[in-house]
């Protein structure tokens, strides 16, 4: 639950406004869940320009991280539990991932999660729902060894989604 007196101009009925929802979830959640509502945001309504509103003009306890999340934020992360294994990559010093970078090494290509292309480091955030079949173990499989063999080092991530 979260309590916050609205603007007037925000609508009454069961829900706040896109802006005063990304204001309030960006300056209260913790720092990865807090990017994980950004990134959602623009992945699914590609808000970049309302949300580098929110940055510019947010004031006041959690404006630094509002700040912080805004400038990090990518429509490109392409679930939640990567947004999170983002946000914890974001606290390791001289690792700089970017989300969903193909990978090409001859005739293999291959889309990554995160990939830091300077250290040629690939974080995978793998879950069930995606990776849970025998045939997509296999594929992922063959994808990891090939990368491996093409010189990245793949760390992999699993949650329980």
């Amino acid at each position: 639950m979260h309590d916050a007196e609205l603007p007037k101009r925000d609508p009454t009925g069961v829900a706040t406004s896109m802006e005063t929802t990304l204001r309030d979830c960006l300056r209260s959640l913790p720092f990865d869940e807090a990017l994980r509502v950004a990134d959602s945001a623009l992945r699914e309504t590609g808000c970049a320009q309302l949300l580098g509103r929110v940055a510019d003009t947010v004031r006041g306890p959690g404006s630094p991280q509002v700040r912080r999340v805004a400038a990090v934020a990518s429509g490109l992360a392409a679930n939640p539990f990567e947004s999170v294994l983002r946000a914890i990559c974001l606290d390791v010093p001289g690792l700089s991932v970017r989300p969903q970078v193909t990978i090409v090494d001859g005739d293999f290509r291959a889309r990554a999660d995160l990939v830091d292309p300077r250290l040629r480091i690939v974080c995978e955030a793998d879950s069930f729902a995606w990776h849970g079949s025998r045939s997509a173990l296999a594929s992922d499989a063959r994808r990891y060894n090939r990368m491996v063999v093409g010189g990245w080092i793949v760390l992999r991530f699993t949650g329980r989604t």
